[in-house]
């Protein structure tokens, strides 16, 4: 008889969320992960960013350079792909017409997020510019292209620094620290925004007020399509989108300056 309510509480959506329909590993589905595996994931995070950050001569030049951007997001799935080789799978779904329509919506809203926020402290605190998006006037067409090219895997690679963590955190607070759903899912969002904005210090001269209330606030939105759709391919793509539109505006600017 207590077999038979094992079986009826597993199969009740009420007492059991889908995979489909929720995020991945914070409560066990589709598998348990333990303290130890997120602490190894976390671990080949870091690893990731580090190789992307520190200069190394061998990564030079035009096609040299896409070797650390394609590390940066290798290194953490390889790392997911350890913790659990079966389920690696889960932050990747199917991208639909209304995915696409939400990339494109979240772009655009983090793009008046941001210029907003920025133009706010930047008057108040003064910022300082990315030296990369600075400097893509002077590229000539085929640098320009390859530098498009080489955001991608690097934009996939950002998401991965914040989607893991973020489901690492949920983990901890909701089965660990025994946090609703509802609490969790709102202090590892906001956590791994804090994280994602300290990871770019280095871009922006150390400037901890830039990098935690605009990259952070930034990194809010662009976490939000994951948010509704548990599908980081939508957020990657609404990163991608805005950071070229970004990089277009700043190429237009600097072209028109010149004339």
């Amino acid at each position: 008889m207590s077999e038979l309510r094992q079986i009826n509480s597993n199969c009740n959506p009420l007492t059991q969320s889908a995979p489909s329909k929720d995020f991945p590993f914070y409560n066990g589905v589709p598998q348990e992960v333990s303290g130890q595996r997120w602490f190894f994931v976390m671990g080949m995070v870091v690893l990731g960013f580090l190789v992307l950050s520190v200069p190394v001569p061998l990564f030079t030049g035009r096609l040299g350079q896409f070797i650390p951007a394609i590390l940066f997001l290798a290194i953490p799935l390889l790392g997911l792909a350890i913790a659990v080789p079966k389920h690696w799978k889960a932050i990747f779904r199917k991208v639909r017409v209304r995915d696409v329509l939400w990339m494109v919506g979240f772009a655009l809203l983090n793009i008046i997020v941001t210029f907003g926020i920025a133009t706010v402290v930047s008057k108040g605190f003064g910022t300082h510019t990315n030296a990369a998006t600075a400097g893509l006037a002077d590229l000539t067409t085929l640098e320009l292209v390859l530098f498009f090219l080489r955001t991608i895997p690097q934009l996939i690679g950002e998401e991965l620094l914040t989607i893991l963590p973020f489901l690492a955190l949920m983990s901890l607070l909701h089965t660990r620290m025994g946090r609703s759903r509802k609490s969790s899912l709102v202090w590892a969002w906001l956590i791994s925004a804090v994280l994602f904005g300290l990871a770019h210090l280095p871009t922006y001269g150390w400037d901890v007020l830039q990098c935690l209330i605009v990259i952070g606030s930034a990194r809010l939105v662009l976490t939000l399509p994951y948010l509704l759709t548990k599908n980081i391919w939508v957020s990657t793509g609404a990163h991608i989108l805005n950071d070229w539109i970004i990089f277009s505006i700043a190429i237009l600017g600097a072209t028109t300056g010149n004339q």
